[in-house]
């Protein structure tokens, strides 16, 4: 875990209360790198070196770790040509492992490479680290979640602009929001108390506040979440409206409520590739976990929403739909209507996807008690 950053929460009714850490890549404080890779070394050599487990530190321009990146992309398509999505999932698993010894030093809150990035997460995230050494793709990821911070991101389903923060996964696309903004806006019950599991970036519940809803109690496991979105709300109207907890699946809310959404990772998991991929990928025994809580803060006559896709199955990753799985246990839940969207086109820019994409189906589950 990387070190404790302090941040003062006041929930309402509640006294001054201390946040849990920030997730972040943790600072490598000794330089392993015995070797070092700048463009026109040889590029072979180098790979190897990876291949055999060791650090490579680029300490002249920045650049030339962009450079040894596409070079190892060159050699691992040789490597691994395969264009299922299990074979794509392997070729990303063996990148992240190797693309994560290339190491770059930090001093003084920025990077020590010619030509590098101003990167405000350094300062932010790292305040007492004044010497240390990330990876490469950490660096990379950091830079970008910076820019998308500060410029933020537009969703077409929100008014304003998100800002989402370091190590929260946002979507980047949209079908599953249109086909719940499309629900909200038919929604007739009543809109006193919701309670989400998983706020992430926090668009689920900013959805229902623009639809009316009073109170929105949202959990996350991920505490840059919470932090993320305590800084976005300040002290606006909003900071009043979502009420936020650290905590695993319903974490403390535990009075009933006339309505739960839910908007769970679509994919079994099989890798182990960052914390940020919990928002992607699920266990074993998330579902039905969640199911056994949901019926405890369900009231009688509530509706309970999960937002979900058939990508698991058309990818052959698994043959088990989670929801439909607990429908036919039949003890908990009945469903009152499913709603399915197409996804749109995959991105002609990517060559990733294409045929899964003309094949998914994004799905809103609506149930009632049983």
């Amino acid at each position: 875990m990387g070190e404790r950053i302090v941040y003062l929460i006041k929930n309402e009714n509640e006294p001054m209360i201390t946040s849990s850490e920030v997730n972040k890549p943790e600072p490598i404080l000794i330089n392993k790198a015995k070797k070092t890779f700048k463009q026109g070394a040889n590029v072979e050599n180098t790979i190897e070196y990876l291949v055999q487990g060791e650090f490579i530190l680029i300490n002249e321009f920045y650049n030339d770790g962009i450079a040894l990146l596409k070079h190892l992309h060159t050699y691992l398509k040789r490597k691994l040509p395969g264009k299922s999505f299990k074979d794509q999932q392997d070729y990303r698993s063996e990148y992240f492992k190797l693309s994560n010894l290339i190491l770059i030093e930090i001093t003084d809150q920025k990077l020590c490479a010619k030509k590098s990035p101003s990167i405000g997460w350094l300062k932010k995230i790292y305040p007492e680290n004044n010497h240390f050494y990330l990876t490469f793709p950490q660096i990379q990821g950091l830079n970008s979640a910076w820019q998308w911070y500060e410029n933020g991101v537009s969703l077409p389903v929100l008014r304003n602009k998100l800002h989402p923060y370091y190590g929260i996964y946002f979507p980047t696309r949209f079908d599953h929001l249109v086909l719940f903004d499309n629900w909200l806006k038919r929604y007739k019950g009543p809109k006193k108390t919701v309670i989400e599991v998983g706020v992430g970036c926090g668009v689920l519940a900013l959805q229902m506040i623009q639809h009316g809803f009073q109170k929105v109690y949202a959990t996350d496991i991920n505490p840059n979440a919470i932090i993320g979105l305590k800084e976005f709300m300040g002290t606006t109207k909003l900071s009043r409206k979502i009420e936020l907890d650290l905590g695993n699946l319903f974490g403390k809310w535990e009075k009933q409520t006339e309505l739960i959404v839910f908007n769970p990772p679509w994919l079994p998991k099989s890798h182990d590739l960052g914390s940020i991929d919990d928002a992607i990928y699920y266990d074993k025994t998330l579902f039905s976990n969640f199911f056994i809580a949901a019926k405890k803060r369900l009231l009688p006559k509530g509706k309970l929403v999960v937002i979900f896709s058939n990508l698991a199955q058309i990818a052959n990753l698994t043959t088990e739909h989670p929801i439909k799985k607990e429908l036919a246990a039949g003890n908990r839940f009945q469903l009152e209507r499913c709603f399915k969207k197409s996804v749109k086109t995959a991105s002609t820019k990517t060559k990733r996807g294409h045929n899964l994409r003309s094949l998914e189906e994004v799905e809103l589950w609506v149930l009632t008690n049983s």
